[in-house]
């Protein structure tokens, strides 16, 4: 295996509180194999490519761990709606909302949907995001689904990391919600995991979408068969989805808007990651989640765009982190983190990336401008080179205004 050597950088630390310069480390296959002063390279390493940074700052890539990334048509007539005083319950209910996204995806093709999505994944991958996860949930049924996690598995770019969204909302098809999640447990899931099309299941507990008791039965099926959890929880309400995540062990608990003191000392001794969407909180007019009691208790977060084409149409990292930092007090070290170590956890990934260190994929930005030029100017990023697993992505270079 061929080795590259990456010298002249000033290395951030995994608290995102410094930096040291004049540090180097090896890649090869992928991984980081050796890390230390660029003074101390081993004379036994024999790199076949160096990369000389000219002293740029280098820090873990940002990991996108919550999007709906896989839709056709729009939905912009709701944010007017909604402007005028309809509910996101109310415009479901008239026939808008998932739904009308469903019929719009089922009756695109695989080849427009896949050309489609090319598009976002590349926008995302100019951000500087290495790892993106893709929710389905706009098919519904089998022959949808299926055909949006292999549009999903097409995709080129960072590394995708497919999650199944079947019960995103109830179908017109069927009469009640629990016939619905049985015929995913029957039907659905067995032919996603036997085309291996995702490992991670993902369900939106709410108030008239699914109930808690259900929510139980399916997600035990779902890992009976091999599935990781996750889950779309107390996003509009006290809708019990964060309970269900913390017993399940559940990688992560998504939304998590309305929290109590017991929720949060409970996420503060558990693993699963508080997933925290503020750009779709803004979008919806809703609350902000408590990242600062969460954070100050022990708890793991993350924070992603959650873009998809009805409450949160945007795929803008900076705007997110902005939020995070004007909204919801996080530093901005804070906000490193949970796009990074916070994202990975979340997504079960984080032996693998969301550190620099010796044995992790080799996933990272290097850029000649500082850590508070990030998460600062909503709509833009700082001019970067992003490498995945040692390779330079050149397309992802951006200029700033």
């Amino acid at each position: 295996m061929s080795q590259k050597l990456f010298r002249n950088l000033r290395l951030v630390n995994s608290e995102f509180t410094g930096s040291e310069a004049k540090r180097a480390f090896i890649v090869e296959a992928g991984l980081i194999t050796w890390m230390g002063s660029q003074n101390q390279i081993p004379k036994k390493l024999k790199p076949k490519k160096e990369f000389d940074l000219k002293n740029n700052l280098v820090f873990p890539s940002f990991i996108e761990c919550h999007t709906h990334t896989v839709f056709a048509g729009s939905r912009a007539q709701e944010f007017e709606m909604r402007n005028q005083g309809v509910s996101y319950l109310e415009i479901a209910e008239r026939g808008g909302g998932i739904l009308s996204t469903v019929q719009a995806t089922r009756a695109t093709s695989a080849k427009s949907l896949t050309a489609l999505t090319q598009k976002r994944v590349n926008n995302f991958l100019a951000q500087g995001v290495s790892t993106l996860e893709i929710k389905s949930g706009y098919g519904l049924d089998l022959k949808n689904e299926i055909k949006v996690l292999q549009v999903i598995k097409n995709l080129k770019g960072p590394r995708i990391i497919s999650t199944f969204l079947g019960a995103h909302a109830k179908p017109a098809e069927f009469k009640t919600h629990e016939d619905y999640l049985q015929y995913l447990v029957t039907t659905v899931l067995p032919v996603v995991k036997k085309k291996k099309l995702s490992d991670r299941v993902d369900i939106f507990i709410e108030n008239k979408f699914f109930e808690k008791s259900a929510s139980q039965k399916y997600l035990e099926a779902a890992k009976k068969l091999g599935f990781a959890v996750t889950i779309h929880a107390n996003q509009l309400s006290f809708s019990e989805g964060a309970d269900l995540a913390l017993e399940l062990s559940a990688h992560s608990a998504d939304h998590v808007i309305h929290l109590n003191e017991n929720h949060i000392k409970a996420f503060a001794k558990s693993k699963t990651v508080a997933v925290l969407l503020p750009a779709a909180d803004l979008y919806m007019r809703c609350a902000y989640p408590s990242a600062r009691k969460l954070i100050d208790a022990g708890a793991t977060v993350a924070l992603a765009t959650d873009f998809n084409p009805g409450s949160c149409p945007t795929q803008d990292l900076a705007l997110v982190g902005l939020l995070a930092r004007l909204e919801m007090k996080m530093s901005l070290p804070e906000v490193f983190k949970a796009y990074t170590s916070g994202a990975a956890q979340a997504l079960g990934v984080s032996d693998a990336e969301g550190q620099l260190l010796v044995g992790k994929s080799a996933n990272f930005i290097s850029t000649a401008a500082e850590l508070n030029d990030f998460f600062y100017s909503a709509g833009s990023t700082p001019k970067h080179q992003l490498f995945i697993r040692g390779n330079e992505i050149k397309s992802t270079i951006i200029a700033r205004d």
